[in-house]
């Protein structure tokens, strides 16, 4: 149980930081700039759950999407650990990650009518990065008590991104640049260690491999 717990801890705090609300923030706020209060709140829950039905169907087919590329697990821990660490990288420099959009793609948001699923929720909340880190923690164990603690990690970093949009304005006023980007850091650094350890894990998976 134990065991269990320690992995639902290092599966919330991998997926909470790379889909990470909070640096989403400004580029919701300019997207939304011309909605209402309610329309804002609409959008927001929107691109929540967008998020997490992508991240769920992802974790759940996770498996089926190796067999039909034909890629190896160790492979993709490898590339999934590679790109975490490129967002991780920009997070600890403080600045917005382009694994998670372009400035094309931003822009084309805020030109958009309704920008809840395309940019928000797809790429800049549910992009490659938290695609790799849902399918990588999803075939770490091969029970199936080890699947819980990844749904229920979605289904609160789910919960919780649509109340950091939600808030958005709120948060915006009170919090201040600079507190922002100390908590940037520090999530960048915790989310660096964490894609070194898929690094190494895949690694573990594919010597044998190359040895045979």
């Amino acid at each position: 149980m134990r065991d269990v717990l320690t992995f639902g801890l290092v599966a919330f705090s991998a997926i909470f930081f790379v889909v990470d609300p909070f640096a989403v923030l400004p580029i919701f706020l300019a997207m939304t700039a011309n909605e209402s209060r309610a329309q804002k709140r609409a959008t927001a829950l929107r691109a929540a759950i967008t998020c997490g039905i992508t991240l769920t169907v992802f974790a759940a087919a996770g498996t089926l999407i190796f067999r039909f590329f034909g890629i190896t697990l160790g492979a993709f821990k490898i590339a999934g650990g590679v790109l975490l660490f490129l967002v991780a990288l920009d997070m600890m420099q403080a600045r917005q990650s382009r694994t998670r959009s372009t400035p094309e793609e931003e822009q084309e948001g805020i030109e958009k009518a309704d920008v809840a699923i395309i940019p928000l929720a797809i790429p800049l909340l549910s992009g490659p990065g938290s695609i790799a880190t849902v399918m990588v923690l999803m075939s770490k164990h091969q029970q199936f008590v080890y699947t819980i603690p990844v749904f229920a990690s979605i289904l609160l970093t789910t919960l919780i991104t649509w109340l950091v949009l939600r808030g958005a304005g709120w948060l915006e006023q009170r919090l201040s640049k600079t507190f922002m980007n100390v908590v940037m850091r520090v999530m960048g650094l915790i989310l660096a260690a964490i894609s070194v350890e898929f690094v190494i894990s895949g690694i573990k998976d594919v010597l044998p491999m190359m040895h045979s």
